[in-house]
């Protein structure tokens, strides 16, 4: 007979405990922040807590005599980026959800990236007292984002329209919610019984999936007893073959100690997080900031060995280690515990650590693509050069950031999750760094080429008193495949023009291309030498760079040239509901639909491929947001060059200013 549930507990608790470490996670509004309270407050034992506003909280408590992290993430598509690493260093993670069938798609994106992770889930319906649809309604909604199958844990218990109470499908035990305060254990309503008989069977049927015992004894139509589904519950979370779904409202207290025995008896230890990364870090850095007297400050989880302030981590030592509070020294952080380094600059937020080195964390643990881009300057001209030193801080602290320069005017240029993301970084930098930014939208490397071609005689003389300057070339420029980029050839014959002074002709025509009559840089053009004169003392290499490059500026002003844009490659990753409602939005910004194809790993997700003008992707970020509800996001490469219409031309190269 399986030991009871009971008796694991108190087996348990004779060893030594580490620290488990959760991530609630979810959409904006969907309660998370209000769920984490109510699980820290179960046993009013809470802990030192740290604020990274809008981004994350952590908040240390204690449960059952045991010690506990909460690593709350704020909600929204453009807070994405530290999820990764979160769960990276988690044990488990908790998906919060509203009680609405309708809004299940918002939490795709936090669905996928937990299949990705393959860690340990339970889904957390919240707000059951003001539940829009039945809860088998929500969870097959969330099915179509989920590989794992989502077996509910609980049914409500109904009076009228209202959700007064729930029964336990495994222990069979019905409870009657109360408001603020722990629910009460009461005979199950005949009312509800039929569903619950219905509900058990389809849960106890999803588990014999995963044991062999337990479908022998549902052919042979025996009695399951809650100690066994406990034990293959156990085992199913820890290896993420199912998600369990609970119910609740954290607002009210209702639900919530049975959502966190769960976590207690069924989440696993630390040893779990630690496979899941193959075992290569010894620790995780989880979050980071920066504060005003203190420095930056990282986050880090200890998984496999102990990390001791002044010890090695990450290729340096540790300066010190502190609780969350950032106040409480600690000697030592235990495997499973978490605590802030300080003065330990070489380490980072979204890494894994070695003792020697830092360790990339897998592909799932990293932020998607940043699409938001703008180029950001300093409102007073003082602070330009404390704006880079600020900028890589901030690439320290936020996996989500990248920091470019702009290839014309040298400005960076800010790769962020959203318009809110770089408002926040904003803030950010004129609180912690004292430097006030005005940020503007990034103009599209604009080209131009032309469409004929010319021959052009061009002598370069100049006479001032010692040597002179001479040189005389005639060259041919040519149009070439869009794509090719430039050429440079010569067929002088006779020694028209020597050998050694070739390169130099070659070297004024690139000077030349570098900027035409438009201000972009020439491209998909040849320049071919045909003839010549030198001077014996006159000549030099100066002297044949400066006809090269005049001669190649008489042509382009003589052929005149056409503008051309960058085109993008993009994919954009959607959910399949919302893909059918791309086509016109692509269309609209002047893309071209290559079509669209299901994920192949992820459930319930497109990669939608189009290619479109770069100076459309701004207004695609912004229309992918409405269409999909924040839940879409695109990656872009160059793919090639287009000359633009005329109609286009002035937008384009007003954006340039």
């Amino acid at each position: 007979m399986p030991a009871s549930r009971g008796a694991r507990s108190c087996r348990h608790a004779k060893e030594e405990t580490q620290m488990k470490v959760f991530t609630v996670l979810g959409p904006s509004h969907a309660g998370k922040s209000t769920l984490v309270e109510a699980l820290v407050g179960l046993e009013d034992s809470p802990g030192k807590r740290l604020d990274i506003p809008g981004v994350a909280s952590v908040q240390g408590f204690g449960f059952m005599g045991e010690d506990w992290a909460a690593i709350d993430i704020a909600g929204g598509s453009e807070n994405l980026s530290p999820v990764g690493a979160a769960l990276a260093a988690s044990d488990a993670a908790v998906l919060c959800v509203p009680a609405d069938a309708d809004d299940a798609v918002l939490a795709a994106p936090y669905l996928r990236v937990i299949e990705e992770a393959g860690i340990p889930a339970i889904v957390f319906i919240n707000r059951i007292d003001a539940a829009q649809s039945r809860m088998s309604e929500i969870v097959a909604a969330l099915q179509t984002y989920s590989r794992h199958h989502i077996v509910l844990r609980e049914v409500p218990i109904r009076d009228g329209d209202s959700i007064v109470g729930m029964v336990d499908l495994v222990s069979e035990r019905a409870w009657q919610f109360r408001e603020g305060k722990p629910s009460v254990l009461i005979e199950m309503p005949e009312t509800v019984r039929g569903r619950e008989e219905e509900a058990r069977a389809e849960l106890l049927e999803s588990y014999a999936d995963f044991d062999d015992a337990l479908l022998e004894e549902l052919i042979e139509d025996k009695a399951v007893m809650p100690e066994e589904v406990y034990e293959v519950a156990t085992r199913t979370l820890q290896e993420h073959a199912l998600v369990p779904a609970f119910m609740g409202s954290a607002l009210n207290r209702n639900g919530i100690n049975r959502l966190m025995k769960s976590l207690r008896h069924e989440a696993p230890g630390v040893e779990v997080a630690r496979a899941r990364l193959n075992d290569a870090p010894v620790a995780v850095g989880v979050l980071a900031d920066v504060v005003k007297h203190l420095g930056k400050t990282v986050l880090v989880r200890a998984l496999n060995k102990p990390i001791a302030a002044s010890g090695p981590l990450g290729g340096g030592n540790v300066g010190s280690i502190t609780d969350l509070d950032s106040k409480t020294a600690l000697n030592t952080l235990k495997p499973g515990m978490i605590g802030l380094t300080v003065k330990s600059d070489h380490l980072a937020a979204g890494r894994g650590f070695t003792a020697s080195a830092a360790a990339v964390l897998p592909g799932w643990a990293r932020p998607h693509t940043s699409a938001y881009r703008r180029i950001v300057t300093p409102v007073h001209e003082k602070d330009d050069t404390r704006l880079s030193g600020a900028l890589e801080r901030l690439t320290e602290i936020d996996p989500g950031l990248s920091v470019t320069p702009d290839e014309k005017s040298g400005h960076p240029i800010l790769a962020t999750q959203g318009p809110l993301h770089l408002r926040r970084l904003m803030q950010k930098l004129a609180q912690d760094f004292s430097i006030e930014v005005n940020e503007a939208p990034v103009p599209p490397a604009l080209r131009e080429t032309i469409r004929r071609g010319t021959e052009v005689h061009h002598r370069h003389r100049k006479q001032s008193g010692g040597a002179g300057q001479f040189a005389d070339v005639v060259i041919e420029v040519r149009p070439e495949a869009r794509g090719s980029g430039f050429a440079f050839s010569s067929s002088v014959k006779g020694g028209a023009v020597p050998r050694n002074y070739i390169p130099a002709v070659e070297n004024g025509a690139i000077e030349a291309l570098a900027e035409g009559p438009q201000g972009f840089a020439v491209v998909d053009v040849s320049v071919e030498l045909k003839d010549g004169k030198s001077h014996s003392v006159d000549s030099s290499d100066f002297a044949f760079r400066t006809a090269g490059k005049n001669a190649v500026r008489e042509a382009l002003a003589e052929l005149g040239t056409v503008v051309l844009q960058p085109i993008m490659k993009v994919d954009i990753h959607v959910p399949s509901v919302s893909s059918g409602s791309l086509v016109p939005l692509v269309s609209g910004l002047k893309g071209q639909v290559l079509g669209f194809e299901a994920h192949e790993r992820a459930a319930g997700w497109d990669v939608f491929q189009t290619l479109l003008p770069m100076a459309a992707e701004d207004e695609l970020f912004n229309a992918l947001a409405a269409a999909t509800r924040g839940t879409a996001w695109f990656t872009s490469a160059f793919d090639h060059y287009q000359e633009a219409r005329k109609d286009e031309v002035a937008d384009l190269v007003s954006g340039q200013a």
